[in-house]
């Protein structure tokens, strides 16, 4: 168990916020927050989501935090702040590391564009994969109608479809640490910063108030080359203050989870691998997915000789240490 922002968790890792979650898989965010209330563990509601973000909370009041994309203009801001809280969170999340959409050349190669846009190859890949077309996209179709941006700001969004959809997401180059203050003065809850690589950044959050940061390279879709998250984890847990330090980006295994938390992070967020079980299972696959990854927690921890998570630390991690024959271990490693 972890304690959290005044909440214990019964695992130290929750779901990462991932959009268009109901694109992937049939109602994909309430899939992913019930399986975390269930599982009791936290899930980040995505503002890139395709389901109102009132209603996931309702799905899951205990579980849901959310996360905002938001532009720097201070009447958007006030506005979406007071949407959130109307909502009934107690925990938000600001995405601080996507000040520009990035060229996502993978994405690219597969067809995927911001707006979605009709084409030969994409109707092939429809009739190529019919349980994903007939089981979510059409059972979507039939029962929302066409999928809108739900939670990009105070009112509803663009269609997927939508031209407008890159607008809808601009303007993020503007936002500023004054603009943090103003979320800061508003926001009863706890407030997060997403996607901070840097102990400075750190530092000057914790003095403006903010509750926590999450170490993010943005599941590394941003900028290339960046540094990993979990190198940049020990200088920002050195700059914390009083502040929780999360982590996500590349967390897949339980000994992933364990390594974080011996360097001081607080908490470890995941995403694909839970939207990946929500795609093949729904919320039943979540669920198995999180009871996998619970099992490894235990399983190493057991393997690790440590009964508690406080008793993790550094000392349990290898060294590595360049010789003249290559890469050498330290010999007092566990991981």
């Amino acid at each position: 168990q972890v304690e959290l922002f005044g909440d214990t968790y019964s695992s130290p890792f929750g779901i990462a916020p991932m959009g268009i979650s109901a694109l992937i898989a049939y109602e994909g965010d309430f899939a992913l927050a019930r399986a975390a209330e269930a599982a009791n563990i936290p899930m980040i509601v995505s503002s890139t989501g395709l389901i109102r973000l009132e209603d996931v909370r309702r799905a899951a009041p205990r579980a849901t935090w959310f996360q905002a994309y938001l532009p720097g203009d201070p009447a958007k801001i006030e506005a979406m702040v007071q949407r959130v809280q109307a909502a009934g969170y107690r925990t938000l999340v600001l995405t601080v590391d996507v000040a520009t959409l990035p060229s996502r050349e993978n994405n690219i190669r597969v067809g995927l564009t911001l707006p979605l846009r009709p084409s030969v190859r994409l109707a092939w890949d429809g009739v190529v994969r019919p349980r994903w077309t007939i089981g979510t996209l059409i059972r979507t179709l039939l029962k929302h109608g066409m999928p809108h941006f739900e939670n990009s700001s105070a009112t509803r969004g663009v269609p997927i479809f939508s031209g407008a959809a890159v607008r809808e997401f601009g303007s993020r180059d503007t936002l500023s640490w004054t603009h943090v203050d103003q979320i800061r003065r508003m926001w009863n809850g706890k407030l997060v910063l997403k996607g901070v690589l840097s102990a400075e950044d750190a530092r000057i959050a914790a003095d403006r108030g903010v509750d926590g940061v999450i170490v993010s390279s943005h599941g590394g879709r941003q900028l290339d080359a960046a540094i990993a998250p979990l190198h940049a984890l020990p200088a920002i847990v050195r700059a914390k203050g009083s502040m929780k330090v999360m982590i996500d980006s590349g967390i897949r295994r339980g000994n992933d989870v364990l390594k974080a938390i011996a360097l001081g992070a607080d908490f470890v967020f995941i995403g694909r691998p839970f939207i990946y079980a929500a795609a093949i299972g729904g919320q039943a696959g979540v669920a198995h997915a999180i009871r996998l990854l619970s099992h490894e927690l235990l399983q190493d921890m057991a393997l690790l000789g440590v009964s508690s998570l406080a008793e993790l630390g550094p000392h349990v991690l290898s060294e590595h240490r360049s010789g003249a024959n290559g890469i050498k271990l330290d010999d007092k490693a566990v991981l």
